[in-house]
């Protein structure tokens, strides 16, 4: 059924990107869907720190220093928000429990249903790896309405979570997908290098988790007092103490059991090899804009380390929503801007800076 579609604007205005800093806020058709198909209004839109990175021109993403390119420009961006849903394709009500007025999310990729990762049980790992605001078949939340496809993981968002706090659920699945893949124990201390909007997401999950003793490792004072009240026991800023030491110390001179990257930073992936114990479980997340040099017999010949990666947000939205719903994180002091749309270079700068903000989020 296509309810509602009469009564829809022809265009929109929508935030696209044609290169590195060349992103244009521009009137564009509003997207047309079939069966299957959703179509949303978006509430609000995230800005990850992954978008900073686009924006700058990470290699990761434009393809340069010998990568494939990701990005297929012009592109409208964003993969993280809330909508509502304005019109429902044959089958896509049925399938996914929607209605038209429901609050909604997507997970961040539509997966093909059909390459060797998605038959293993793997979807996030697609081989075509449609992710929305990166390829021509999902473009993105920075705009006033998108389309999921038929093939997207929709999730309907429950009366008791306000949309303002909705546009929350796909970093805190990110996160909820890491902490998973650090198998933690009751007797683990676990450290979270990074405590950005992210980052306290992950601490919050480590603490449902049973982590013994967590400590969050960042160089904002603020964010690790608000780390505090998610969830985390210890704060150290690498500013003003050799955070390496003061784990080694509190640890009988071993090291933590799990270290979990989330900085962006290749300080903070040395820092991790170093600080922690022989046997530990290392947690790679983060995209970073430059490559990263290590003395890599460490993981081996040295301390015998598990290394894993954590890529996007598996069978965790439910989870996410679940812990925003019973107010498990402190979501009016995560959401820190509301911007209109037009301000989007704002709220990059806001991100990349980092200094005055959380979780910044864009109005359309």
């Amino acid at each position: 059924m296509l309810d509602n579609l009469t009564n829809l604007p022809p265009t929109m205005r929508a935030v696209v990107c044609y290169g590195p800093k060349d992103y244009r806020l521009e009137e564009v058709p509003v997207p047309q869907i079939g069966a299957g198909e959703v179509l949303v209004k978006v509430v609000l839109a995230g800005v990850c720190a992954s978008d900073v990175k686009c924006w700058l021109g990470a290699p990761k993403i434009w393809g340069e220093a010998g990568q494939d390119r990701y990005i297929q420009p012009p592109i409208i961006v964003g993969h993280e928000f809330v909508a509502q849903v304005v019109a429902l394709g044959e089958g896509a009500g049925e399938r996914d429990g929607l209605k038209v007025g429901d609050y909604v999310c997507s997970e961040q990729i539509v997966p093909c249903g059909e390459c060797l990762y998605c038959r293993e049980g793997n979807h996030w790992l697609c081989e075509v790896h449609d992710i929305y605001g990166f390829h021509q078949a999902t473009p993105g939340s920075w705009a006033e309405y998108m389309k999921f496809p038929a093939k997207a993981l929709n999730f309907r968002v429950p009366e008791g979570v306000a949309p303002e706090e909705a546009v929350f659920v796909e970093p805190l699945a990110c996160a909820i997908h890491t902490v998973n893949r650090a198998k933690i124990r009751f007797t683990d201390t676990v450290v979270i290098a990074g405590v950005g909007s992210l980052g306290m997401g992950m601490v919050a999950a480590a603490k449902m988790a049973g982590a013994s003793r967590i400590v969050a490792i960042d160089m904002h004072d603020d964010r690790l007092e608000l780390a505090k009240v998610c969830g985390a026991d210890i704060g150290l800023n690498p500013g003003k103490v050799d955070v390496v030491a003061e784990v080694k110390a509190m640890t009988g001179g071993y090291g933590c059991d799990v270290y979990i990257e989330a900085t962006g930073n290749p300080k903070g992936v040395t820092q991790g090899l170093e600080m922690i114990r022989k046997m530990g479980r290392f947690v790679e997340f983060s995209v970073f804009k430059e490559l990263v040099t290590a003395d890599w017999s460490i993981i081996g010949d040295t301390k015998e380390l598990d290394i894993m990666g954590a890529h996007l947000s598996p069978h965790s939205y439910p989870v996410a929503i679940r812990m925003i719903e019973q107010g498990l994180l402190p979501m009016d002091r995560i959401i820190s801007h509301k911007l209109p749309l037009e301000e989007f270079e704002k709220g990059i700068a806001l991100v990349a800076d980092g200094s005055a903000s959380l979780k910044v989020t864009l109005r359309p």
